[in-house]
């Protein structure tokens, strides 16, 4: 072989090299389309600490109550895109050094409830819920779940359900006290109710497994939480109440999801724990909202890339079109399962922060 075929041989077998490795961005792959905002921010509370014992009976007369104010009226899971609850639901929190405190009051005309059996699935019944993610990060979060008879069902949720996360069934909150009382008779359709009240103990032991951040929080600290009232259109047969057939039940949250899904942690709400005098302190949103709304963005836009061309994409030029205010230099990593997409945060102290969420909805701050 002569000095001039060997050099072109060279150059023959690099392009080939080339061709192979080269970035999905060279060969034309479509950018991901990232839409623009559009959910409203989360709703936020702030819970003060419980200056007197609480006795957990669903009652809500003791004193320290008094200083907890009520949540704004539950609405649909889906906001605005469906009308306002026919009965009102809210809640109110309290902490002190032992545990998480919950209250809810739910008006009802007919209070029924049929489970007896710790961890059935409550749902099947009217019931409340509890959501909490204490690390905000998506993941490892626990539900909580209760009807008028005070029957309970606890789980555990490595991760949401979308994201191939099955619960843990068998996972109990440790020291958990819960407490109903109904105003009026359960069970009985003769005559009127007037609803029926929740209280729940929430231990920070049954919470430390849960969080990658202090336990108990400390004054200031803020948490993802939401809350669910599932109610069902019934007819009243005889002396007994039944679910009208093939009607799907309502969902009523305290937050709305804009969805009906509860797991999507991104869209719950913010506890804020203060330590100071209830009424004193103003609930400031969360500052790293902006990255966490443009990330879950970027989450679904790949979902539904995936859908159509059968992976994830590594394109970036798409996630510069869905930057808001104060976020800037996008990056994404890509191979044809998995994804990791960032972006830096300016926050308004001045302070730079670099978020980044994975293709299972893990989203935190590097």
């Amino acid at each position: 072989m002569t000095r001039s075929h060997f050099a072109l041989a060279v150059v023959v077998t690099m392009i080939g090299v080339l061709l192979v490795t080269v970035r999905p961005l060279e060969r034309g792959e479509p950018p991901v389309e990232v839409p623009p905002a559009r959910d409203p921010p989360p709703r936020g509370y702030v819970c003060c600490r419980a200056k007197g014992p609480l006795t957990i009976d669903g009652k809500l007369d003791e004193a320290a109550w008094a200083d907890a104010p009520w949540s704004e009226s539950f609405r649909d899971i889906e906001g605005d895109k469906q009308r306002e609850p026919r009965f009102r639901t809210r809640m109110k929190m309290l902490w002190d050094d032992d545990a998480l405190y919950i209250a809810a009051e739910l008006e009802e005309p007919h209070v029924w409830a049929t489970l007896t059996q710790h961890d059935s699935v409550i749902f099947q019944d009217n019931d409340f819920e509890v959501f909490l993610d204490p690390d905000a990060d998506g993941h490892n979060y626990g539900e909580l779940e209760l009807n008028a008879r005070n029957t309970t069902w606890d789980l555990l949720l490595p991760k949401p359900y979308k994201d191939g996360g099955p619960a843990v069934h068998a996972w109990e909150i440790v020291g958990l006290k819960t407490g109903v009382h109904v105003d009026g008779t359960l069970n009985d359709p003769r005559d009127g109710d007037r609803g029926w009240s929740i209280e729940i103990v929430w231990p920070w032991a049954g919470l430390k497994e849960l969080a990658r951040c202090p336990v108990p929080p400390r004054d200031g600290d803020q948490w993802r939480i939401n809350f669910s009232r599932v109610e069902w259109d019934i007819d009243v047969v005889g002396t007994e109440y039944r679910k009208v057939p093939k009607r799907p039940e309502h969902n009523w949250v305290w937050s709305p999801q804009g969805v009906i899904d509860m797991h999507r942690p991104e869209r719950w709400g913010v506890v804020q724990f203060s330590a100071a005098p209830a009424g004193t302190v103003a609930f400031r949103g969360d500052p790293a909202q902006p990255a966490r709304d443009y990330l879950h963005r970027v989450y679904y836009a790949q979902r539904d890339y995936r859908k159509v061309h059968g992976r994830y994409s590594s394109n970036l030029l798409g996630l510069r079109t869905g930057l808001g205010e104060g976020l800037a230099e996008p990056n994404l990593e890509a191979t044809r399962n998995t994804f990791e997409a960032s972006v830096e945060l300016h926050r308004p102290d001045g302070r730079r922060e670099r978020w980044r969420i994975t293709h299972d909805a893990q989203i935190g701050r590097e």
